[in-house]
């Protein structure tokens, strides 16, 4: 049987009382499962920290001896209990290290994604879709109109520029993925990486991802070659240098209004949009979708005569 209070939308994010856990709470708390460790997932300061190795590398470059007072690593598949429920971790493919967060408790299987993505992305693990009674899903895109272009497609664009670009992009996770995209796809371009990224790309290669060629920011490079670098940036810097001459501006991203003011659209989400969405409910097969982190108001409309929706948030 469902339990419909199973799990909880709190101020500190989603709790599971039957547990007494958190999944991705916003503040510290004794007990977080974290599905990944994106900084709006992920946050510092916990007693007890369950997630995979990636995940806990990431935070302790992040937050280092603030990162969590113990972390309990699991490998996917694996399953562990916390005070009677059962929890096992499988590849959610938003970054490398994320987890979709299965939990079994009184015959009921809930299956919380975090952040994910259904697309091929060579750096990090292809999700692996597990059926459930209940599937709680992340809604950032989920509306009908939204579609996200293939991003091969979308990367191919830098070849028909010439001049240097600032690409501005997330430090973790999609910087990553836009360097091996890069290297696959644009392999007459030099790349160049902000400092404050580098790190998290020495994480990946030390993990065991093979990320292609690139190198630190240099001044003096980008000076004195005008042609066919690319400078990877954090949105800080981007935002930073919008006065920025003698580049093109490129964010990449799949959210439109980031995109509006740049002479080139660089449409790569790590999220799922519409039609994933739709995919991921028919191979997970729930009999409720519960809907948190954005609006699952057209998912319930969608469905509304032939599936439960429930808003968390």
């Amino acid at each position: 049987m469902i339990l419909q209070d199973f799990i909880t939308q709190t101020k500190t994010g989603l709790f599971c009382s039957y547990g007494n856990f958190y999944l991705d709470p916003k503040e510290p708390v004794v007990s977080a499962v974290i599905s990944h460790a994106h900084g709006d997932h992920a946050v510092g300061g916990n007693q007890y920290v369950y997630c995979t190795k990636p995940t806990m590398v990431f935070m302790q470059h992040r937050y280092k001896k603030f990162a969590a007072a113990n972390f309990i690593v699991k490998e996917y598949g694996r399953k562990f209990e916390l005070n009677g429920v059962q929890i096992s971790f499988y590849p959610a493919g938003h970054m490398l290290g994320s987890a979709l967060v299965l939990m079994e408790y009184k015959g009921a299987r809930y299956l919380y994604t975090g952040d994910y993505k259904l697309e091929a992305d060579d750096t990090c693990e292809p999700i692996e879709f597990v059926k459930a009674d209940v599937l709680i899903t992340e809604t950032t895109f989920a509306k009908p109109e939204t579609k996200h272009p293939n991003a091969i497609e979308e990367i191919k664009k830098l070849n028909t520029l010439h001049r240097n670009i600032m690409l501005g992009a997330y430090a973790l996770g999609k910087s990553q993925r836009l360097v091996a995209m890069i290297n696959q796809h644009c392999n007459k371009k030099r790349i160049l990486i902000h400092h404050s990224i580098l790190p998290f790309i020495k994480i990946y290669e030390e993990l065991g991802v093979t990320l292609g060629k690139y190198e630190a920011y240099d001044r003096k490079v980008m000076k004195n070659n005008q042609t066919d670098l690319i400078y990877i940036v954090p949105p800080m810097v981007y935002h930073s240098y919008f006065k920025a001459i003698n580049v093109v501006r490129i964010f990449a991203t799949g959210w439109k209004h980031l995109q509006s003011n740049n002479e080139i659209q660089l449409y790569i989400s790590d999220h799922v949009d519409w039609e994933a969405i739709l995919e991921t409910i028919t191979k997970v097969k729930p009999s409720e979708v519960w809907t948190t982190h954005g609006s699952g108001t057209a998912l319930q409309n969608h469905f509304e005569k032939s599936l439960v929706v429930k808003l968390l948030n």
